[in-house]
């Protein structure tokens, strides 16, 4: 038996570092991302190839021990499947991608989606349940890789729908998809340059800031936070949740853009989202900064940092005429993860 899975990319239009502080998010799945074909093996013996790198891993069910890399993700996409009680088989994976890692564009979570839904089809289960599954993905790069990511991304990847962004309520894992009708607009990001690996940069060092404020707010989420007293917080706890409230307000205020097809609002909005993720969350490179103007520069009428930050791409907005600069990747929203 063989199987063929696929795992978007995403891009998120806004709502940046609010999904593991109970926040709003509006991300979309993109077309690129990542592909794993997997066949059935005999015995517990799992065969990863990486096609792009020319490497492979071997280990059995029964043994899984943690790696580097992007095995990393593999026998831990497998050991959370196992742990939630999925009865997996031996198999041979062969990983392949058009999604450049590092740039921003989740493909940890379109790799951990794709291995996810191709692992549960060989077992007998392809059609599983997209909230828990995002649950187990988000577990993988957490305990196994050592990012203390939130559920946005492995939510986008899963809940993605073409032609439509995806109103994220991270509280309540809602998912509800929003028409992108963008008319001659559109949208594309641009790589800095700068690799950003979440677990070597400072997003869990982000992460622990908002939950000292919470402690000291005497709240579970940021998103309960009274804007009063976060301005009595010392620094940085207080740029940390001010961003968190006012990108909390970016994303109803994008949505409500959105449905009046006020587009010229939505490139301001980015902007503000930028000087936000840079001044107050302080999350941005000298590189991001550089390719941020060159995205002003052609024209775009909002552009802002995207993803964890510490590097990684620039998404722009461009009106109709405007082009993007050289390189920039056009990206439009696509389906979700999903069994080919």
């Amino acid at each position: 038996m063989t199987v063929r899975a696929f795992g978007p990319g995403r891009v998120n239009l806004v709502g940046e570092h609010t999904d593991y502080n109970g926040g709003l998010c509006l991300p979309f799945a993109i077309e690129q991302g990542v592909t794993v074909e997997g066949r059935r093996r005999a015995d517990d013996t799992v065969l990863a190839d990486a096609l792009d790198l020319g490497e492979r891993d071997e280990f059995t069910l029964g043994d899984v021990t943690p790696a580097a890399g992007w095995r990393a993700f593999v026998r831990g996409t497998v050991a959370e499947l196992q742990r939630a009680g999925h009865g997996l088989t031996g198999c041979r994976l062969a990983i392949s991608a058009d999604l450049p890692r590092g740039a921003g564009l989740s493909s940890s979570a379109a790799l951990e989606t794709a291995l996810a839904l191709a692992l549960l089809a060989l077992a007998g289960e392809p059609d599983p349940d997209r909230r828990v599954l995002a649950g187990i993905c988000s577990r993988v790069e957490n305990d196994w890789v050592g990012a203390q990511t939130g559920l946005l991304d492995q939510m986008a990847a899963l809940f993605g729908a073409a032609g439509h962004a995806i109103a994220l309520d991270m509280r309540t894992l809602a998912a509800d998809p929003v028409g992108l009708a963008l008319g001659g607009w559109h949208l594309a990001v641009q790589d800095s340059g700068v690799a950003h690996a979440h677990a070597e940069s400072g997003y869990n060092e982000r992460r622990r800031e908002c939950r000292e404020a919470c402690r000291l707010l005497g709240v579970a989420s940021l998103r309960d936070a009274d804007p009063g007293r976060v301005a009595s917080l010392p620094e940085p706890l207080r740029r940390r949740a001010r961003h968190v409230l006012d990108e909390n307000q970016r994303v109803r205020d994008t949505l409500a853009a959105l449905d009046r097809r006020d587009l010229p609002a939505v490139g301001r909005l980015l902007d503000a989202c930028h000087v936000s993720l840079r001044d107050l969350f302080e999350v941005s490179v000298p590189e991001v900064e550089h390719t941020r103007d060159s995205m002003k520069a052609a024209g775009a009428a909002g552009a802002r940092i995207m993803g964890g930050g510490f590097g990684g791409a620039v998404l722009g907005l461009f009106a109709p005429g405007a082009v993007p600069p050289p390189g920039a990747l056009a990206v439009a929203p696509a389906d979700g993860a999903r069994l080919l």
